[in-house]
C-alpha cells in the first residue's frame, strides 16, 4: 500500500497496515445524530437540558458500531420515551473542530452529525412523551424563527437547514458547520428566519356575508402541472400567495383585486378564478380564489412596496408549510383541491422548489418555459 496523505512521508512511500491504521485514527471524527420533529402548526420540538444553557434537538452520540438511524431511534426512546421508525434522512453536517467553543482539554475532534426526520406529531403522539429522570428537564414546540435564540449558533443553522430540506423535498442536504454547500432557493431567501404571521382564523367555503368587509383577496394560482405560485419576500424570507388588499379602483370586485395584485407583485396573469372560500378575521373576511396561470412576465418591483419577490412553484401542501394558519389550513387545502379539480388541473407530485433554474430567476412566458409536471 502506498499513501501520500502523511505529510511526514515522501510520495509513494510504502506504509504498513499499522501506520495506515494510526493515520486513520488520527483523523477520527465524533459521530452524532439529531431528530427533527414538528407539530401540526409547523413548530419544532426542542429539549431543555440540565447540562448546558442552550436547548437541543433530540439526539446524541452514536454508540460504537451503531448505525446513525439506529442511534436516532434509540435516542428518541431514551430521551422522549417513544418508539418511532427512522427511515428518512434530512441532512449530514460536517462540524469542524475549530467551530466548537469546547475547552482544549476536551480535544474536540470535529463531528459528522446526521439529521433525521422524526415526522409531524399530533396531540395524541405528543401526549405519549415521557421524559427521563435526568438530563432532559422539559420540551417545547417553538416557531422556527426562535431557534437561533434558543440553540447554539451551529445547532440552529443545522436545524433550519434540515427543516428547509424537509419542506423542499429534494432529498438530504450536505452541510458544513450547519450551512448547505449547495443552497436551495429556500436557503437563499432565508425562509423561516422570521416568525410566520399567526392567522388562526375559522374557514368557511360559502359566500362572504355582506356584513363582513373583504380586507384581502389571495389566489391559489396553478401552473399546468398542479403546482402553485408562491412569493418569497426579499427582506424577511416570509411567504405569501399572490394577491392583496382591495383598492378603490377595484370597485369591490375581489377578482379585480387578485388580477391587479398578481400582476403588480408577480407579473402573473391568470384565467377566470373560482371562489374557494374565506377566512373570518374578527369581523372581516380574507377571500381565497383559485385560477389557472396563463402568463408570467419578467420580474419587476412591486409598485406598492418596491419589493422584488422570489417566485417559486410548490405543491399546495408545501406552500402551507410556509404559513402558520392553524387548524383551518386542512380545511382550506381540501377546498383548494376541489377547486383544482374543477379547473381540470392534475394534482402535483411533491417536488423541489429548485426543480428548474428559472424558478428563482423570474418566470418567462409559459410558452417558453418547460414547467415541471406539464
Amino acid at each position: 500500500m502506498t499513501m501520500t496523505s502523511d505529510p511526514g512521508k515522501l510520495p509513494n512511500t510504502a506504509m504498513t497496515d499499522e501506520e495506515y491504521g494510526a493515520l486513520r485514527a488520527s483523523a477520527a471524527l465524533w459521530a452524532g445524530v439529531s431528530v427533527l420533529i414538528t407539530d401540526r402548526r409547523g413548530r419544532v420540538l426542542i429539549q431543555h437540558v440540565d447540562y448546558r444553557d442552550t436547548c437541543l434537538l433530540p439526539g446524541g452520540a452514536r454508540d460504537k458500531g451503531e448505525s446513525p438511524s439506529t442511534a436516532a431511534a434509540r435516542e428518541l426512546r431514551e430521551e422522549l420515551g417513544v418508539t418511532v421508525v427512522i427511515d428518512r434522512g434530512l441532512a449530514v453536517d460536517w462540524v469542524s473542530a475549530d467551530s466548537s467553543n469546547a475547552p482544549e482539554i476536551m480535544r474536540f475532534p470535529g463531528e459528522i452529525l446526521s439529521v433525521y426526520d422524526g415526522g409531524t406529531w399530533d396531540d395524541d403522539q405528543i401526549a405519549t412523551i415521557r421524559l427521563p429522570d435526568s438530563e432532559i428537564t422539559g420540551i417545547e414546540f417553538v416557531e422556527p424563527a426562535r431557534l437561533p435564540d434558543l440553540l447554539s449558533p451551529g445547532d440552529a443553522r443545522r436545524a433550519l437547514s434540515a427543516l428547509r430540506a424537509r419542506i423542499n423535498a429534494a432529498g438530504p442536504v450536505f452541510l458544513e458547520n450547519g450551512c448547505p454547500i449547495a443552497p436551495t432557493v429556500l436557503d437563499r431567501a432565508g425562509i423561516l428566519r422570521t416568525a410566520r404571521a399567526e392567522h388562526h382564523f375559522s374557514w368557511a367555503s360559502g359566500p362572504v356575508p355582506p356584513s363582513l368587509p373583504v380586507v384581502q383577496s389571495w389566489g391559489w394560482l396553478f401552473a399546468p402541472g398542479g403546482c402553485v405560485l408562491v412569493l418569497l419576500g426579499p427582506d424577511t424570507g416570509s411567504a405569501c400567495l399572490p394577491g392583496g388588499t382591495p383598492e378603490p379602483q377595484d370597485h369591490g370586485d375581489i377578482t379585480a383585486t387578485l388580477r391587479r395584485e398578481a400582476d403588480e407583485e408577480a407579473a402573473a396573469r391568470h384565467g377566470e378564478p373560482l371562489f374557494v372560500g374565506h377566512l373570518r378575521d374578527n369581523g372581516r373576511s380574507r377571500v381565497r380564489l383559485a385560477a389557472a396561470l396563463t402568463h408570467v412576465g419578467p420580474v419587476r418591483p412591486d409598485p406598492a412596496t418596491g419589493h422584488i419577490y422570489t417566485r417559486v412553484l410548490a405543491t399546495p401542501e408545501q406552500a402551507v408549510e410556509l404559513f402558520n394558519w392553524g387548524p383551518s389550513a386542512t380545511d382550506q387545502l381540501d377546498a383548494v383541491h376541489e377547486a383544482r379539480q374543477r379547473l381540470g388541473i392534475p394534482r402535483a407530485a411533491r417536488l423541489s422548489t429548485d426543480s428548474g433554474p428559472w424558478l428563482c430567476r423570474g418566470f418567462r412566458d409559459f410558452r417558453d418555459v418547460d414547467l415541471p409536471g406539464s
